[in-house]
Formats: C-alpha cells, structure tokens, sequence
C-alpha cells in the first residue's frame, strides 16, 4: 500500500474485488454493468449501519477473548423495522460502515456473507478499503489466548455496499486521522497546549518504535459516493477510527482539534466528493463520549445513536443527512456480537 494515490477504477478494468490494488483509492466511477443491474427502487429506504467489529473478536470481562464469525456477527446486528434482530423482517442492508477489519481477505469474506444470508451470490456486496492489507501495528488488545489477540494487529476502515442497490462512482483519497506524538519525559498536556501539539498521524508523524510503525493504518479514513439504482438519488458514504488518545486530547491535524473540538475532520477530497449529494451518512469510532448530535451540522448531517456503545460509554457515532425513521431502540443494536454496539438508520429516499 502506498502513500500515495493510486486510480483503482479504470476504462475496462476488472470488478471492484480485483481492481482495488494495494494503494489507497482515487476519484474514478466502476463499471457500472456490473453493479445495480438486478435492482428496484420498490423500497424506498436506505438502509445503513455502523459497526466497529474488532477483527471480529470479542474481548470478555474474564481476559479471555472469543472469535466471532461473520455470519453471527451480521445477525447480532441487523435488525428490523421494530429495532429486534433474527426476524423474518430483517430486510438486507444497503451500506455497512465498519472499522478495524484485517484486510481485504476479511472484508471480501464478511461481505460474500453477508450476500449468502440473504440469498444473494458471491460478490452482490462489495467493499471499498482504505487499506488493502495493513502492516501490523504492534498490539495484542489483551487476549489471554495471544492468538485471538493477534487477529486484531492487522486493522482499516471500510465501506460494505450492496450492488444490487448502490452503483459506485467514486471514491476519495485516504486522510489521516489527527495524533498528539508523545514527548518522553513531558506531560501530555503540555504537548497538547490546547491543539498545538496535534499533527496528522501519518509518517513521519507516527509513534516511535518498531513495534508501532504503522499503528496510524487503523486510524486512516476513506470516502465513497454513490447512486441508487433506478433513481438520480446520490449517497455519500465515509468511515472513521479515531486514535485512543482522542479521548483527552481531541486532535484533527497540523494544530488544530477538529470540528467543535471533537478529533473528528472530513478530508478535503472527501468534501470535494460530498458536494451535491442527497444523502450523507459517516460512521465513526472516536474514542470519544460526548461529541454532540449538531458536530456535523456545517455538511448538512445529525448524529443518531442515544446509548453507550463500548461498555458505559458512547465512543461511536453515525451522523445523517436524510429523512431518518424513528427508531424504537435509539437507532443502538444492544446485542452486537462485538466490543461496539452497532448504531444504524433506516433512511426514506
């Protein structure tokens, strides 16, 4: 994977699944025959959710950790129109917006079965990365079986879409979380000097030693738009992790803390490939509580979710722009098979 943009979507270029190289993606439309063709406009509802699914493995309060399959973990939060998971009127979703998966490999699995639950072949949902296979970042996450917690050193952000539904017609550059470098010996406070220290985590601003040269993978975000099939209705998709220390000292870039203080920034080719669309949805893991539903306002979106997502505390949000229908369980999956309660929305188009 490079730093650098490299067009995954050329004139005759295979199907997304064999397109995507190892670099991150550039603004480029796929081969539109071969997505949205099977689709109707029948249903009127956009329906999104968004999961930190943890490599899918699952920490427990005893230090033991368990692996979660896809298809449990599909299950344990998709739900129907009463909010209730495991019910024949669990309808397939549309957009899954996740964070820390290992890869393509997982991502290309979880997404085919996803497409099997539902009946569909291999391939109806597709997946945009900002990573293609992220070097390992150095952690364990506390697993007393060292192997689960391997699993979790290989992490990006990604973007499940169903092609029966969605056409894709672009996507942004990856942009770098922001990071509070710590300084040996200096207080971090100090460092941080109300937003001063931060910087964009990215080398050569990335944490010193081996072990953590490419923790800032897990953290870098990516952007996608699309079209809903049989309509001239656009979608914008992004998905974000933001680094643990954003919890203290929220940080966006070069100096600055993000919008409203809260860590959390749109990239630039990101805003570019917001502009015009209809509906806008950005799930996020911010390691953060208290980041207000009107953050996203400015760019047209609210925030959803009214429970804790991570223990007690509520770290992960979905923010909307659309008409979004009342939820009985505050829009929060309480039983999602991971250490994140999904949050979704059923969105009238």
């Amino acid at each position: 994977m490079s730093l650098w943009r490299k067009p995954s979507y050329l004139a005759g270029a295979l199907a997304l699944t064999t397109a995507l190289s190892a670099s991150f993606l550039g603004h480029a439309a796929p081969d539109a025959a071969a997505e949205g063709t099977s689709a109707t406009v029948d249903d009127r509802v956009l329906r999104v959710y968004n999961n930190n699914i943890e490599n899918l493995v699952r920490n427990n309060a005893d230090g033991t950790c368990t692996r979660i399959s896809g298809p449990d973990h599909l299950t344990s939060e998709l739900v129907d129109d009463n909010g209730q998971t495991g019910t024949a009127g669990v309808k397939a979703p549309d957009l899954l917006i996740i964070q820390q998966v290992r890869g393509r490999g997982q991502a290309d699995a979880y997404a085919d079965q996803l497409s099997a639950k539902f009946g569909e072949p291999a391939g109806t949902y597709k997946v945009v990365l900002a990573a293609e296979d992220p070097e390992e970042w150095g952690l364990t996450h506390g697993c007393s079986d060292q192997s689960l917690g391997d699993l979790k050193k290989k992490q990006t952000n990604g973007i499940v879409y169903n092609t029966k539904r969605l056409t894709l017609s672009g996507t942004s550059l990856y942009w770098s979380a922001g990071w509070l470098k710590p300084v040996p010996g200096v207080d971090p406070a100090d460092v941080y000097a109300d937003g001063a220290g931060c910087t964009l985590y990215k080398p050569p601003n990335n944490d010193d030693g081996a072990a953590y040269t490419y923790k800032w993978r897990r953290t870098s975000a990516i952007a996608a738009r699309f079209t809903i099939t049989g309509t001239s209705t656009s979608v914008f998709a992004a998905t974000m992790h933001l680094p643990e220390q954003n919890k203290d000292f929220p940080c966006a870039g070069d100096g600055i803390k993000g919008i409203r203080d809260t860590g959390i920034r749109i990239g630039t080719d990101a805003t570019n490939l917001m502009s015009g669309t209809s509906i806008r949805v950005v799930g996020i893991d911010a390691n953060r509580t208290a980041i207000p539903a009107d953050t996203l306002s400015g760019y047209g979106m609210t925030g959803y979710g009214t429970k804790p997502t991570s223990g007690t505390r509520k770290i992960d949000y979905l923010f909307v722009q659309g008409a979004v229908r009342p939820s009985p369980i505050g829009h929060t999956v309480d039983g999602t098979k991971s250490n994140h309660k999904a949050l979704y929305a059923f969105i009238d188009f």
